[in-house]
């Protein structure tokens, strides 16, 4: 089987949902043009966890992990089955690299997950499974992880970071959807591009020291770790490359990068 890439999205708020426009029809083009995943591993923002967890339900449920928003959104569904083989086999990998993880049979999809796979594959027809985040660990520690998962690129899995590029909630608030990109945002965003592309693995992975404006970009973590998973699924010699560039809100960068070795 044809080796798939492993991804990094941002997700933005969900209110993209309900919203057209070019980060939209990024997601839509994104499941078309990718070769077809017999299923997707997500790494999302949204689930923080100490130690290493997996989705186990074969239905998870959608989860509406956010609130104030307009209640059309808390209708939605994304019906997408999930894939307990797949998540035993990603279980039995991390703990052959003396990774403690556990599966969750109860935990459904955040909307870190379901929101941009909903435009990617709309008619919910790949299996879904999650694997949390240990936002108290560091970039090497998700790094790791994705290189004990790299061998299921091989088997037709698309590994997939989600969570946002530049993250500033407090600038986010300040601004309307169509904002210009803020100075310090835009630095971080034009940083985090060259370094992915120039396959500056190091930088990334210090990036808390390396970047401009690093700790105003994103002052927690969780947004940013995503990203270290496909980074380290990705072959030792490999650069990424930007697949989108776009911001919301002036402080929210949609970027989105691949590593296709």
């Amino acid at each position: 089987m044809t080796e798939l890439p492993c991804v990094f999205v941002s997700h933005g708020a969900p209110t993209m949902l309900l919203q057209q426009g070019p980060t939209q029809t990024f997601f839509a083009q994104l499941g078309a043009t990718l070769p077809r995943p017999r299923a997707v591993l997500c790494i999302s923002a949204h689930w923080e966890t100490g130690a290493p967890r997996i989705t186990g339900s074969a239905a998870p449920a959608t989860i509406h992990d956010f609130y104030g928003f307009p209640e059309s959104l808390y209708q939605i569904r994304y019906p997408a089955t999930g894939d307990p083989e797949l998540a035993a086999e990603v279980a039995a990998l991390l703990r052959e690299a003396g990774l403690p993880a556990d599966i969750d049979g109860e935990r459904g999809l955040d909307h870190g997950a379901w929101v941009p796979l909903r435009f990617m594959y709309p008619q919910a027809d790949v299996p879904v499974i999650q694997l949390s985040l240990q936002s108290r660990l560091t970039p090497r520690h998700h790094f790791d992880v994705g290189r004990t998962l790299r061998s299921l690129r091989t088997q037709g899995v698309l590994i997939m970071g989600s969570g946002g590029a530049t993250h500033d909630l407090s600038g986010f608030r300040r601004h309307a959807l169509d904002a210009p990109a803020t100075d310090y945002a835009l630095a971080f965003d034009r940083w985090l591009q060259d370094a992915v592309g120039a396959g500056k693995t190091e930088a990334l992975l210090n990036y808390a020291r390396e970047a401009p404006q690093a700790s105003r970009n994103h002052p927690t973590p969780e947004h940013f770790l995503p990203l270290f998973v496909p980074l380290g699924a990705a072959d030792e010699s490999a650069r990424g490359r930007q697949l989108y560039a776009g911001f919301t809100y002036g402080a929210l960068s949609m970027a989105a990068y691949a590593w296709e070795d």
